[in-house]
């Protein structure tokens, strides 16, 4: 069974401990509707596509969040 592309792209090109996102998951919501922690905390958008590095940082939890190509 072959991974889900944003996993592939986070064993190729995310640093360590970090999220791997592409442009189809945007906008980009911490925790994200999917995930099992969904009500963790208050959803907070992160406006990633604007970083100039591509990077964002969820400031309840600390995910580190990376928009690959």
């Amino acid at each position: 069974m072959s991974q889900p592309q944003s996993q592939v792209h986070s064993t190729i090109s995310a640093p360590a401990g970090a999220i791997s996102v592409s442009h189809r998951d945007l906008p980009l919501s911490c925790p994200p509707p999917d995930a099992p922690v969904w009500n963790q905390h208050p959803r907070v958008f992160l406006p990633i596509e604007d970083a100039p590095n591509g990077e964002a940082v969820c400031p309840y939890c600390g995910a580190h969040y990376v928009l690959t190509v």
